[in-house]
């Protein structure tokens, strides 16, 4: 039996060009002693969990298809936010919740977002063929809160993401800026990212509460340091969240993800120790790294910070050659010479600013 060759002529007829387009995400993985460049948490689940979540695992049958829309695991999420289960919505990753987002608003409509963002709103955008429309960021990387108000009106409605705190810069704004920005867009639907909120101590679901174009995302990959679960959620009214069920799959969550995010649930205790951990840790590197003489590093309210540099790919390399990988953001608009560095555990940050001491 012989196989045919595989077809080497090119992108087949039938792929949009929207599609075409678009670059893949951008990230190679990088094998060194000290990984700061995903923004993860620096600490595993805690051993004892992680057994009790296996042991739950094996306990159940894993040739049936888990629950149909991960119903158990919305009513656990529900309870631990204070929250109508009707109104969650459960996917692996808030990048799934961001593509069905972009598309509930419509494909062709508009994405408006800040520049620079989060790349995967930009992504999902270009791959949907919607309207993209970004508002450059004050120079202290703040919300352009009348530039925003401005496209709001100028351009036919669709969704608008504001991340608290943003990402890739780590500035978070005073709410009374939030709270505008959000209020002019009562015809759009509104989607407050509060990925990083354990590192900065705010809470952005009553704003969401206040009106039902308004949904707030959050995720299980950073401060509960379950990235390799995968698993992000929505809080939105009960009818949005209805309609962004329909763009779900079904039976989207596993029963293996499901079982560890129940027992994560049931011990939440370990996450607010860490987050505190992570922002003492974060507060003791910005302040060893005041008065480099060439690295300047930005505040920051997340579990990252920009680190700016005369020469970013000198930087990079020079950390590199040390053990040590961090993500090179000086590619986008304001963030030149800039690496997003992540805050590692006490070892990992003194191995980076032993690094940063000997680079001149």
């Amino acid at each position: 039996m012989t196989s045919e060759p595989l077809s080497r002529t090119g992108d087949p007829a039938g792929v949009r060009d929207a599609v075409r387009a678009v670059p893949a995400y951008p990230f190679t993985p990088v094998d060194v002693p000290v990984k700061l460049d995903q923004n993860e948490s620096p600490y595993d689940f805690p051993e004892g969990l992680k057994a009790l979540a296996a042991e739950r695992m094996l306990a159940r049958p894993w040739n049936r298809y888990p629950d149909l829309h991960a119903d158990t695991l919305r009513e656990r999420v529900a309870a631990f936010e204070g929250w109508d289960p009707e109104g969650v919505v459960v996917t692996p990753g808030s990048n799934v919740l961001i593509k069905l987002l972009t598309e509930l608003a419509g494909i062709g409509q508009t994405v408006l977002t800040v520049s620079p963002t989060f790349s995967v709103y930009t992504l999902e955008a270009q791959l949907l063929g919607a309207r993209l429309v970004q508002v450059p960021l004050n120079a202290d990387f703040s919300l352009p809160v009348e530039g925003l108000k401005a496209a709001l009106r100028e351009n036919p409605p669709g969704v608008l993401y504001v991340t608290q705190p943003h990402a890739p810069t780590g500035h978070a704004d005073p709410e009374a800026a939030v709270r505008e920005v959000v209020g002019a867009a009562d015809k759009w639907v509104v989607v407050l990212d509060e990925a990083y909120h354990q590192f900065s101590g705010t809470d952005y679901r009553g704003l969401v509460r206040a009106g039902g174009n308004r949904i707030g995302l959050r995720t299980f990959s950073k401060a509960w340091g379950l990235a390799g679960v995968r698993l992000g959620y929505a809080l939105g009214t009960p009818t949005l969240a209805a309609h962004v069920q329909k763009l779900v799959s079904a039976f989207n969550v596993g029963t293996l993800a499901q079982a560890a995010l129940e027992v994560a649930l049931e011990h939440p205790g370990y996450v607010e120790d860490r987050a505190r951990e992570v922002v003492a840790e974060r507060a003791r590197v910005l302040a060893a790294l005041e008065g480099h003489p060439v690295w300047r590093a930005h505040p920051s309210q997340a579990n990252f910070f920009l680190l700016r540099t005369p020469d970013a790919d000198a930087a990079y390399r020079h950390l590199l050659a040390r053990g040590i990988v961090v993500r090179r953001q000086d590619r986008l608009p304001g963030l030149q010479g800039c690496l997003r560095v992540g805050i590692g555990t006490p070892a990992e940050n003194d191995a980076l600013l032993a690094a940063a001491r000997a680079f001149r």
